[in-house]
């Protein structure tokens, strides 16, 4: 029986090409949980409970990173709840305004929000609670990028344990030593 030469690269080269193309492997995947779609409705969300003003929001805070950090780890029992929530909320604004939740202007996306019950406004109310802490928290878990929301309060930034010696800031918050 005659093998046509060649054959098992052809098949090597297709296999490892099929299984980086089901891995994503060879590009980054922005997102450790969401998909991109419901990437785009967390972060809606977040804009809604902590708005940019004159002081940036939850969206410029990179709160979306926290919450999609920690649902690998520590907000693993999430996980199902998030994964409804995103989808039943898409499926009312279809039903509601046939277009999915972060496609809607601000004000359609806050009439939404003040109408919600049930398992959604469960939901909701956990991603309050989750916003809150990404924004406010230290930003080594993945929030408050930049302590934009310690800045606002007038907070420094502490300085990193065993690091003190390091001018982590432009106006150094670091006390002298005598």
């Amino acid at each position: 029986m005659a093998r046509k030469r060649g054959s098992r690269r052809h098949f090597l080269g297709s296999a490892c090409g099929a299984a980086l193309a089901l891995t994503g492997c060879g590009r980054a995947r922005p997102w450790l949980f969401f998909t991109p779609q419901e990437a785009e409705t967390v972060i809606a969300l977040c804009e809604q409970i902590i708005p940019a003003d004159e002081d940036p929001g939850a969206a410029q805070a990179g709160v979306i990173h926290y919450i999609d950090r920690h649902l690998m780890g520590h907000f693993r029992r999430h996980q199902s709840l998030y994964r409804r929530g995103l989808a039943q909320l898409d499926e009312l604004c279809r039903q509601r305004r046939n277009r999915r939740f972060a496609e809607l202007k601000f004000d359609e996306q806050t009439a939404v929000l003040e109408s919600l019950e049930g398992e959604l406004k469960r939901f909701f109310d956990l991603v309050i609670e989750h916003t809150m802490q990404g924004f406010y928290g230290d930003p080594r878990h993945g929030g408050n990028r930049d302590y934009v929301s310690w800045r606002m309060l007038g907070v420094p930034p502490a300085p990193v344990r065993g690091r003190e010696h390091y001018d982590l800031s432009a106006g150094s918050h670091k006390e002298e030593r005598t």
